[in-house]
C-alpha cells in the first residue's frame, strides 16, 4: 500500500528520472515526474507534493530558480537537491533557503532516504 504523500521529482535526464522513482517507489510512497521545472510548475502536484528531489541544472529554470519562485509563492515544500555539477556558492544559497540535501550525481540511494525521511518528517511536523 502506498503512503499517501507524493514526492516529485523533477530532473531532465530521463534515466535520473526513472532510478529515482524507482527508488522511492520501494519505499512505499507515490511519485510524480517531470522533465523541466515548468513542467512541475504547471502540473496539479505543486500543492500536492509532500517533497521535491530536482535536479538542479537543468534547460530552462534551474532547482534554484524553482525554489526562489515556490518560497516567493509562500510555498514551502521541502526540497533535496541532486546534481552533477557542484556549484558550492548555488549548495550553501539552496541549503540557506532550506533545502534538505544537495547530493552530487551518482549519489548513494542511502543519502537521498536520509534527507527524504528529514524532508518529510519536517513536512509532517510543520505540516506545509
Amino acid at each position: 500500500m502506498l503512503k499517501t504523500c507524493i514526492i516529485s521529482i523533477i530532473d531532465d535526464d530521463e534515466s535520473v528520472r526513472e532510478a529515482t522513482k524507482g527508488l522511492i517507489r520501494s519505499l512505499g510512497y507515490d511519485t510524480a515526474t517531470f522533465a523541466s521545472a515548468e513542467e512541475y510548475l504547471e502540473s496539479d502536484c505543486v500543492s500536492d507534493s509532500a517533497c521535491l528531489i530536482t535536479d538542479l541544472n537543468m534547460p530552462g529554470m534551474s532547482g534554484a530558480d524553482l525554489q526562489d519562485r515556490l518560497i516567493a509563492e509562500g510555498r514551502r515544500v521541502p526540497m533535496i537537491f541532486i546534481t552533477a555539477y557542484s556549484d558550492e556558492k548555488v549548495r550553501v544559497r539552496v541549503l540557506n533557503a532550506g533545502a534538505f540535501g544537495f547530493l552530487r550525481k551518482p549519489f548513494d540511494d542511502e543519502n537521498l532516504i536520509e534527507c527524504l525521511n528529514k524532508a518529510l518528517e519536517e513536512h509532517t511536523t510543520t505540516g506545509q
